[in-house]
């Protein structure tokens, strides 16, 4: 089966968070697919997903006849099909905090995401956070540190080695970095390992390419849920 080929689709480059996490998996670890980017500022854009997509959001990816949604189950499809890229951590414990904490990234910090959407291209001065989204951050660079001090020792990612755990939260990096969030020394050079990645480079790249094309973009109605203001809140997919 892995010699049929892979197509992931993905939203627009600054905002789709969700979008990021598979495609930069894929990308740093040399998978080979094929990019089809469906930008935000299409009309239309809700229809073109939905001819790729069951659940009418990005990111998706098909791979021969199999489509697969949702981005902890497309990175944990592509481990299975390369286990040479070895999106996983070899060992049986750091294995299982490295499902853990991706899983809570997955299913979590919904203050977080609603109050920082992501948005790579753009700085802004540092905001006041409600106490949800503290909570959120702090536990965030608990993971970072705690990572770090008990799986960190074999290279600079949370596990050493870098791991979907790194996809899952390379997003929350950049919020951090957007919003000026206080941080502390570990998640300072954790923060700059992965946006020194090649890959990472790529995609924000794009990211200021689409603002410059569009500075209004936003995401469509009907892609990812809503703040309490009534905007939409970046991040197509999220749960």
């Amino acid at each position: 089966m892995s010699t049929a080929p892979l197509h992931l689709y993905i939203g627009s480059k600054n905002l789709s968070s969700w979008s990021l996490r598979p495609w930069l998996a894929m990308s740093h670890a040399g998978v080979p697919f094929e990019e089809h980017v469906i930008p935000y500022e299409l009309p239309d854009w809700v229809d073109r997903v939905a001819q790729h997509s069951p659940t009418r959001k990005v990111p998706v990816l098909r791979h021969g006849d199999l489509v697969v949604w949702e981005s902890l189950a497309i990175c944990e499809h592509v481990a299975e099909v390369f286990p040479e890229a070895r999106l996983w951590p070899g060992g049986r414990e750091a294995r299982a905090v490295a499902r853990a904490v991706s899983c809570e990234m997955h299913a979590g910090f919904s203050d977080l995401r609603r109050e920082l959407p992501m948005d790579i291209a753009r700085r802004y001065p540092r905001p006041d956070v409600s106490p949800g989204a503290a909570r959120d951050i702090a536990r965030v660079l608990e993971i970072f540190r705690d990572c770090r001090t008990r799986f960190g020792q074999g290279g600079p990612f949370l596990f050493g080695a870098f791991t979907i755990a790194d996809a899952m939260f390379a997003p929350v990096v950049t919020r951090l970095l957007s919003y000026d969030v206080e941080i502390d020394e570990v998640a300072r050079a954790y923060a700059a390992v992965i946006t020194s990645l090649p890959a990472m480079a790529r995609w924000s790249a794009a990211a200021a390419e689409e603002v410059e094309r569009n500075p209004h973009i936003k995401a469509p109605a009907g892609s990812s849920y809503t703040t309490a203001a009534g905007g939409a809140a970046v991040g197509a997919g999220v749960p």
